[in-house]
């Protein structure tokens, strides 16, 4: 019997298989092994498939695309409420059809495997930097116990190392510790290096690429990230529910007539926010074209609410910006202002 949806709740090893008729009712719900898995879903008529957006939901919607079936990815947070009864993978799976039902669902595209090896090049070269920041705060701390003090940076860092194993007054064990410590910290920096080149190449197999690098504040760090995750932003109806996505919007707290606008709320994506507030802070402060529109607004911004308030707003603005420019096809057109 030809199912109208199957829910499917991924794992490593074992899925949960939930298959509805057109009245919802489950005409099946299973489990399956993983070797087993790829067969069954086969079998299957091609019908509409739904899953959550997690770990490996992107390779297998490729794969059941290529089966024939219509694949769609749920944002995890919107199953949670749907789960009636014990938490198990049978209620897990029929969850997943229900919320695939509501009407303002919003399903999360999938992504080619070139998105993905860009997005992995992303995630190597946060845990590289978070490891390069962890290795000179720790150089920090061991070193004040001997007196040795220097001021932050990779470059102080490594000034300091220089000094240090030229010095009569430091103790050869402590000389051999920093020498390892600026070692590995040389390595990490060619290992960043390396990634950063990758990015960079990649970009170049993406059209919308150019058009994201005309943007200011943006490089190819962020047009890569940008890339990765949203590709040409086709998954959002507007530049408004992009920023929300982005968690780079104030939070609303309301009740009757009485409304207030607190905080960004920093929901969604928050690597990608965080890139777009760097490249924020790059406009305020690098920007050369100081006649831009934005430029000016933002400036005007930092003269009334402060730099770091600025910044945010900025972003939002970028945010804005790349979605609608995406979608037009069109490079970034700065608005001149008369002195």
């Amino acid at each position: 019997m030809k199912c109208r949806t199957i829910g499917i709740d991924l794992a490593k090893s074992v899925f949960q298989a939930c298959g509805v008729n057109q009245h919802l009712k489950p005409v099946f719900n299973q489990r399956l092994a993983r070797r087993d898995f790829y067969a069954f879903m086969a079998e299957q008529p091609p019908t509409q498939v739904v899953m959550e957006a997690c770990y490996s939901s992107h390779y297998w919607g490729r794969e059941l695309t290529q089966l024939g079936h219509t694949v769609c990815l749920i944002p995890a947070q919107h199953v949670t409420p749907f789960v009636r009864g014990n938490k198990n993978d049978r209620n897990d799976a029929l969850a997943i059809v229900e919320a695939s039902q509501r009407p303002n669902i919003r399903f999360v595209p999938i992504k080619s495997e070139a998105q993905q090896e860009v997005m992995a090049l992303h995630r190597i070269r946060e845990r590289l930097i978070k490891n390069k920041t962890a290795l000179t705060n720790q150089a920090h701390g061991l070193l004040s116990d001997f007196g040795i003090i220097f001021s932050q940076g990779e470059r102080c860092f490594s000034v300091m190392a220089h000094i240090v194993a030229a010095s009569s007054h430091v103790s050869e064990n402590i000389k051999s510790l920093v020498a390892m410590l600026h070692e590995e910290f040389l390595g990490l920096k060619a290992k960043l290096k390396v990634i950063e080149a990758k990015l960079k190449q990649n970009l170049t197999q993406f059209p919308q690429a150019d058009i994201l690098l005309s943007v200011p504040g943006i490089g190819y760090i962020i047009a890569s990230a940008l890339i990765a995750c949203i590709d040409k932003g086709q998954a959002f109806k507007s530049a408004k529910d992009f920023a929300v996505w982005l968690g780079i919007t104030p939070r609303q707290y309301s009740s009757g007539s009485h409304s207030y606008m607190g905080k960004i709320s920093k929901r969604g994506h928050r690597y990608l926010r965080k890139q777009l507030i760097h490249g924020a802070r790059a406009v305020l402060n690098r920007y050369k074209n100081e006649n831009d529109a934005l430029k000016v607004w933002g400036e005007a911004v930092a003269h009334r609410r402060g730099f770091n308030k600025a910044v945010v707003a900025i972003a939002h603005k970028l945010a804005r910006i790349v979605w609608h420019l995406l979608q037009k096809d069109v490079m970034y057109q700065p608005q001149h202002i008369k002195a």
